[in-house]
């Protein structure tokens, strides 16, 4: 046994201990999901701006694949194929708000992972814990396929495939299969596949259960098994457009890139793709036969295929848009799956929300009218009527309201602001409201244009085959 074996086994008995309440063995979900037998044949690498500071550890770890930016410290974890982006993370003298408190943040913040492992995990933004403004720590916790930890410190959990949790603090908990988690600060929890859950404390609380039986046909993972299903099949069906970017050390760049725009160096563009001025097209995106226009952006892993985005659009972690038409300044949440058909496309009109962890799989037309919040599985018209509200209509309810699946209560006009106002975030620091006459407003697509990648690799072979050595990289 090596030490990356070695290494593995810790990590799963701390997950275990940590769960040991819930009753959870996190080892026959996990053991095959890092494929040790090639943690050697990948390089991590990290991007270098001189807007981001450069204040990376890495002890006893495998990071194969895996990319950083930004202040980041890894100690006896296995990290395969993940991102880390740590460019938003909270300065010394910020003034952190969190209700009546004005925080005065002491020190620069870092992001801190030990003793856990990421599958394909996106690792992003600032923690919202009050507690810990300094330091967003991710410890004894195994994150399986393509899940999201935004903005949320972590103790002792497991996320299921395609998950995501969200500017939530999480002890002790098992996040579900295709579930999504905004609530604040939770603890001894298992969520359920396929719960979609947006709490603000005093404040409103939405939740949605999927039919599981008609979830596992898009994702469905059990123990000694890996993850099987529709979302699985589309992202394998790609993996080898992603081959020749990671392969290629010097390849030719996307010529047609306005200058306030900002296209990642690993990012996939296919033929007849048209990028607009201000438009950020992260990591491991792909864009294929498709527009974004003005202020547009696809965060990493998002897949845009033979659509027409119009202009100011968000397209969150994970999100896929198919053979679709989306006006402006529409939202598509973490992991949501809206997948029309050539002959029958899918319109979503100006200025509505598309949650998080949602699925549109259409086989005739259909459009979503402007100004609505959709949830949930729609295959037709029938299901777009039981799982959308006009958002206008959302903001009048002051109790409790509910619709097939989706229980909501609390302040309607609480939950459409709080929405609304992250967008608005999300689009300002991406740049989208880039004014390239007087330079105002620069952000993530203006900002990563001046970006150098470097690569690190492991140890080829012997008992440390797989892992990296101790690594700092500063200025």
């Amino acid at each position: 046994m090596n030490a990356l074996e070695k290494l593995f086994i810790r990590i799963v008995q701390r997950v275990n201990i940590n769960l040991r309440e819930l009753e959870f063995d996190a080892r026959p979900y996990v053991w095959d999901l890092i494929p040790k037998n090639q943690m050697t044949k990948f390089y991590a690498f990290y991007g270098i701006t001189p807007d981001h500071p450069l204040n990376l550890q890495f002890r006893h770890s495998g990071l194969a694949g895996s990319y950083f930016l930004g202040q980041c410290r890894v100690s006896n974890s296995l990290l395969y194929k993940c991102d880390v982006r740590g460019d938003e993370l909270k300065k010394k003298g910020d003034k952190f708000q969190f209700k009546n408190f004005n925080i005065p943040v002491s020190k620069d913040e870092e992001i801190v992972i030990e003793d856990s492992a990421f599958v394909k995990t996106l690792i992003h933004n600032y923690s919202h814990d009050p507690e810990t403004l300094e330091k967003f720590f991710i410890k004894d916790t195994i994150s399986t396929h393509y899940a999201n930890i935004h903005g949320a410190p972590s103790s002792g959990c497991f996320l299921g495939p395609f998950s995501t949790v969200d500017l939530t603090t999480m002890r002790d908990c098992i996040i579900g299969t295709f579930s999504y988690v905004q609530a604040g600060e939770i603890s001894h929890l298992n969520i359920d596949p396929g719960t979609v859950w947006v709490r603000s404390p005093d404040s409103f609380n939405f939740l949605y259960h999927y039919p599981l039986k008609k979830l596992k046909d898009y994702i469905y993972f059990e123990a000694e098994s890996l993850p099987q299903g529709i979302f699985i099949d589309f992202m394998e069906s790609r993996k080898e457009d992603f081959q020749r970017v990671f392969d290629v050390v010097n390849i030719e760049p996307y010529t047609n890139v306005p200058t306030t725009a900002s296209l990642d160096r690993y990012a996939v563009i296919k033929p007849k793709t048209d990028i607009g001025e201000n438009v950020l097209i992260s990591q491991r995106a792909y864009l294929e036969n498709s527009y974004l226009g003005k202020g547009a952006n696809a965060q990493e892993n998002c897949f845009i295929i033979n659509s027409r985005l119009e202009g100011y659009n968000v397209t969150a972690h994970g999100a896929k848009i198919i053979e679709a038409d989306l006006g402006q300044n529409v939202f598509v949440g973490f992991n949501s799956f809206l997948r029309g058909q050539p002959e029958s496309r899918l319109t979503i009109d100006k200025e509505s929300i598309i949650m998080p962890h949602t699925i549109v799989d259409i086989a005739e037309p259909l459009t979503i009218p402007p100004g609505q919040l959709v949830w949930g599985l729609i295959t037709n018209r029938d299901d777009l009527e039981t799982n959308s509200i006009s958002i206008s209509e959302l903001s009048k309810i002051n109790t409790r309201y509910s619709k097939g699946n989706m229980f909501f209560e609390g302040s309607g006009a609480s939950f459409v602001s709080a929405f609304q106002g992250r967008i608005h975030h999300i689009l300002e620091a991406n740049g989208a409201f880039f004014n390239s006459l007087d330079n105002s407003g620069p952000g993530h697509a203006q900002k990563n244009q001046n970006m150098s990648f470097n690569t690190i690799q492991p140890y080829p072979r012997g008992d440390q085959e797989g892992l990296f050595p101790t690594i700092l990289i500063q200025p």
